[in-house]
């Protein structure tokens, strides 16, 4: 069974993109997909990086796991919001924090907003910058527009139905690049 970790990126402390990240780590658990864990860059409180984890000196126990949860997944899913049409700095920061972690790594993203577009524009700037490092990004996306209506504080969807739908096919490409990726490296 593969493990995903799914990067919930905001650290604000009204959030509601977490609550996308409690709803893929549920669902993934619930059709028994895959081992699944959040790495909640609120609860990792990291400081603005100055440089790689290659040239830091004497990383902290807390950037050494967080490396380490990134390799050793066998895929992403990152959970980002939408701030003023680009994605939050914490998100930046964890990923020009890695380099080698994020090479071929299959990557899928979900993009959050308040408003009626879903995070059509930090989609669009995130899979960029995940591609110009090395990542899979998957094609498949999934964007929530008017987040807070749709989830609640625990990640359920209030259309469970239609958001199950929706995470099926999301997931799917994300599976068969990990499956490609295994095959690939193994061969």
């Amino acid at each position: 069974m593969p493990h995903i970790a799914i990067l919930s990126s905001s650290v604000r402390r009204e959030r509601k993109s977490h609550n996308v990240a409690l709803y893929f780590l549920k669902y993934l658990h619930e059709n028994n997909l895959a081992n699944a864990e959040i790495l909640d860059l609120k609860e990792y409180n990291f400081p603005v990086f100055e440089d790689t984890i290659k040239t830091v000196q004497s990383p902290s126990e807390q950037v050494l796991d967080f490396a380490a949860k990134i390799r050793l997944a066998d895929g992403i899913i990152i959970v980002t919001p939408e701030y003023n049409g680009g994605f939050p700095a914490s998100l930046k920061n964890v990923i020009d924090l890695l380099y080698d972690e994020w090479q071929g790594k299959p990557i899928c993203i979900s993009t959050v907003s308040s408003g009626i577009f879903g995070g059509s524009q930090a989609l669009v700037s995130l899979q960029f910058i995940l591609w110009k490092i090395g990542a899979l990004t998957v094609t498949n996306m999934f964007p929530v527009p008017n987040v807070e209506k749709s989830f609640d504080d625990k990640g359920n969807a209030l259309d469970k139905t239609a958001t199950d739908k929706l995470a099926k096919v999301f997931l799917a490409e994300l599976f068969e690049s990990i499956k490609a990726n295994k095959l690939t490296h193994n061969a």
